[in-house]
């Protein structure tokens, strides 16, 4: 029975979106291979899923910081006999500070998981998704892919308007082979995303109507690539501030942006 069930792979999968993922996909009859640094975490991920909604989870951990750790992320998954017919590129995370300050090996090893990883992981499996005419990525990306900048995280914006011009143009290049891409643009998610960066106090003074959780962000996300909708902004409030930062002429918005960041450094 199992053979007969897509795989579905999703990075990040410890907490968060990328947990909210993997019980999607489960929920729609895929089986899982979860990876993430967290070993731990990951088992108890596992066997939730797998108690809750009786497929196949494999556990791989991953430090996706180490550039050879897609290659070696995907051998591990054929050699275990299975295939990839869905990948989520969701691991991520924020460097908080100033750019000049921050070490370079921090902001490298940002760039490394958050555009060169998915990068290369898509590129691995996309292969058999055409060859087999069915394939479903997701890229999480964020609506601050969207906006004029992030003062005090430089390169967070950056990686994911990266990540959605990417989606969409690769959209393009495998609608004949029924292989489809979409990159899920969040705002604020309530996960532990802003505990690590530690910006908690300042984002928690935003109101309510503006948060989501995982678990919304994960379903709409899930629902979008099936359709195989290029770019989903999550959430009507996410949508609105997009469309309206793209009409804003870059001066206003640039001035918006410097007076929500709060950072002066």
């Amino acid at each position: 029975m199992s053979q007969q069930r897509l795989t579905a792979l999703v990075t990040g999968a410890s907490a968060g979106i990328g947990k909210a993922f993997a019980d999607v996909f489960a929920r729609y009859g895929f089986n899982l291979v979860i990876t993430a640094r967290r070993e731990e975490r990951l088992n108890d991920v596992a066997r939730e899923i797998m108690d809750r909604h009786k497929v196949e989870v494999s556990v791989i951990t991953a430090d996706l910081a180490d550039p050879q750790a897609p290659m070696v992320l995907v051998e591990e998954i054929h050699r275990r006999g299975l295939k990839v017919d869905a990948l989520v590129n969701n691991a991520g995370y924020g460097v908080p500070g100033a750019y000049a300050t921050t070490a370079w090996r921090d902001q490298r090893d940002f760039i490394q998981v958050l555009t060169t990883a998915p990068c290369a992981l898509t590129h691995l499996v996309l292969p058999g998704m055409v060859e087999r005419k069915q394939g479903y990525i997701v890229n999480v990306a964020s609506l601050a892919g969207f906006l004029p900048g992030t003062a005090g995280s430089a390169l967070y914006g950056a990686s994911k308007a990266f990540m959605i011009q990417f989606s969409r143009s690769l959209n393009m290049e495998l609608r004949a082979h029924n292989v489809h891409v979409t990159a899920v643009c969040p705002g604020y998610t309530r996960s532990e995303f802003h505990d690590v960066m530690g910006v908690r106090d300042r984002v928690s003074r935003m109101p309510g109507f503006m948060w989501m959780t995982a678990d919304a962000v994960a379903e709409q996300g899930y629902a979008a690539v099936m359709s195989n909708k290029p770019v989903l902004v999550n959430g009507a409030v996410n949508r609105t501030i997009a469309a309206i930062v793209k009409y804003l002429p870059d001066s206003a918005a640039f001035s918006i942006m410097k007076a929500q960041s709060g950072f002066n450094r």
